[in-house]
């Protein structure tokens, strides 16, 4: 998965507004302790940092 398509299902699902705070400031266990910035930035892959969001927030089957 490309980041822009990441970025893009991030801001559908959450807004775009919020999908950047939530990428800043939410700390997830399943991420190693990490945000999804950190976790970007540490080399986890888009599609696996989506994963891990669709699954802690509940993410509809239909989005992921």
């Amino acid at each position: 998965m490309r980041l822009t398509v990441f970025w893009q299902r991030m801001a559908e699902h959450f807004g775009p507004g919020y999908a950047e705070t939530f990428a800043r400031d939410h700390v997830m266990s399943e991420l190693g302790g990490r945000t999804v910035h950190e976790a970007l930035d540490a080399g986890w892959g888009a599609k696996e940092v989506w994963q891990v969001v669709c699954s802690v927030m509940d993410v509809p089957r239909e989005r992921r």
